[in-house]
């Protein structure tokens, strides 16, 4: 590879925020045509680097380098107009806004007259949700979107720009398989036009398909680059964390206790079509120290179940819910969280936290009743209560007063299962713990899950990750359009009997149809 190649380089990027220095001297090279797979625990410092590179962030010290030029953008439209464009973590859509107008927000196409050519901008819109196989028209509402669908959207409007540079932030944490290989397809092509990707990721099996060179940080710092076959997994995960880490998996032999929970016919309409079932009667039940894994697809109805379970839904939701034998009503959160259960969402920035509350605040929350006396929350109290599970729970953090937004995604996460973890529940609905959390972390949650289990609590994972599900889970369901199609103990699934399971009955069949492994050694 020639110095032609290059497209965009940083030179020794230093970046400091209030208590931690994110970036300590990091350099990368990003080449034409090539893609660079970036690795690293949450907190090491990947999305601070792609958001200095984007005109996000300004650099302390350091130069960025574009075609062999120094550049310095003082915003992401700047960094957009020289080519460079993000496809971030956490959407970055106007709900209210159709698809179309999403995908050309800033640089609608005009009329001779100086119109906004709505005609153009939804025949283009159209053309680009055609090449990511997105079937939803371009006038659609984002808000009115899947999760999933909007991360395509996300994806359509960096293509939109024709970028020289494309910045991937875990593009395919809410994808389902289909749009996974359809996005693995559009790189592919993205490549052999010269565009020069960044592709941060978690989930090592999908390096295989897509990258081209491996760089990992770790702590603020770059720690290596390589050729992919140049690096096995565990080279990949004793660079990220600094020492050999055991395969997690759910320890043997924990013993079942008496049933906790058991649904029965659980059904959800869906809230504008009421002819239309999110949720089909969907029955199950759930023991004492087990953890009951929920497998399937974007739009299986995985979260929409955690939700009426929470109380989420109780206009549209039938069937019954016992609790210790006892049928019980849970017509909101309250009841739930009353009843003994907790929901960590899977959305924990929108609806897990209050990202500018403290540490300590967020972690204590549902706690305060039990801590106030006199009407006077006894602060002491609550600093012990704090510290003790964030001493559990290992949430890196300069100080218990640090805003739980400044956090890495699996310490927010963290945050999470310790506030919950304080009330004592009796079932904990755990919808995509994992996701968008660094190998380290997930282990931990793993460890975590298994040991909570241990001491007598009743875990229910929702999880679109077959390897996930099957490390944690004592028994599997999987729901397939909102309906139950089959249920495992461990020892019965398999990915191949998951995927089966998952795929509509019309799909499953079908000549070509695989189950992805993403495995290489």
């Amino acid at each position: 590879m020639s110095e032609s190649d290059v497209v965009v380089e940083a030179r020794g990027i230093s970046k400091s925020f209030p208590g931690v220095k994110a970036l300590d001297g990091v350099s990368l090279v990003l080449r034409r045509g090539r893609l660079t797979a970036l690795l690293g625990e949450n907190g090491a410092g990947k999305s601070t680097l792609m958001n200095i590179l984007a005109g996000v962030l300004p650099p302390d010290e350091g130069t960025i380098l574009l075609e062999g030029r120094p550049v310095r953008f003082a915003s992401p439209r700047e960094a957009h107009a020289a080519g460079i464009a993000m496809i971030f973590q956490e959407l970055n859509l106007v709900p209210q806004l159709t698809v179309a107008e999403n995908l050309f927000l800033g640089r609608e196409p005009r009329t001779r007259f100086g119109l906004v050519d709505h005609a153009r901008m939804n025949a283009e819109a159209a053309r680009l949700l055609g090449q990511l196989d997105l079937d939803v028209p371009p006038t659609a509402r984002v808000g009115e979107l899947r999760v999933g669908q909007q991360q395509i959207v996300e994806i359509a409007r960096a293509l939109s720009a024709r970028a020289r540079v494309l910045i991937m932030d875990e593009p395919t944490s809410a994808l389902t398989q289909h749009e996974v290989e359809v996005l693995y397809r559009i790189i592919a092509d993205l490549k052999r036009q010269g565009v020069a990707i960044a592709y941060i990721t978690h989930k090592l099996e999908e390096l295989p398909h897509i990258a081209d060179e491996v760089a990992v940080m770790r702590d603020g710092r770059m720690i290596g680059v390589a050729p992919l076959q140049a690096l096995s997994p565990e080279d990949m995960i004793r660079m990220m964390v600094g020492r050999d880490l055991a395969r997690a998996r759910a320890g043997p032999g924990r013993p079942r206790g008496a049933e906790v929970l058991r649904v029965e016919d659980l059904s959800l309409r869906h809230p504008e079509r009421p002819r239309d079932l999110l949720l089909d009667r969907v029955s199950f039940r759930v023991h004492r120290g087990e953890v009951l894994g929920i497998f399937g697809l974007m739009g299986a109805g995985r979260t929409e179940l955690l939700e009426t379970l929470f109380g989420l839904h109780p206009r549209t939701a039938s069937g019954a819910v016992y609790l210790e034998n006892r049928r019980v009503e849970i017509r909101s959160p309250v009841d739930a969280i009353s009843l003994g259960l907790a929901l960590a969402p899977e959305d924990r920035k929108a609806q897990g936290l209050v990202l500018d509350m403290s540490v300590l605040e967020n972690t204590s929350l549902p706690s305060l009743p039990r801590l106030v006396r006199w009407g006077f929350v006894r602060r002491a109290a609550e600093q012990e209560l704090v510290e003790r599970l964030v001493t559990r729970f290992r949430v890196k953090t300069p100080s218990l007063g640090q805003r739980v937004r400044n956090l890495s995604g699996g310490n927010q996460q963290k945050v999470i299962l310790a506030r919950w973890l304080a009330m004592s529940p009796k079932v904990l609905l755990l919808d995509e713990p994992t996701r968008g959390i660094d190998v380290q972390a997930k282990r931990e949650i793993y460890q975590w899950i298994d040991e909570l289990a241990r001491e007598g609590l009743a875990v229910i994972v929702v999880s679109s990750e077959m390897p996930e599900i099957l490390t944690v889970s004592d028994r599997i369901v999987v729901l397939c359009e909102g309906r139950k199609t089959a249920e495992f103990l461990r020892e019965q699934a398999t990915e191949e009997r998951l995927m089966e399971a998952a795929l509509p009955r019309s799909h499953s069949g079908l000549p070509g149809a695989s189950t992805p492994t993403g495995r290489w050694r």
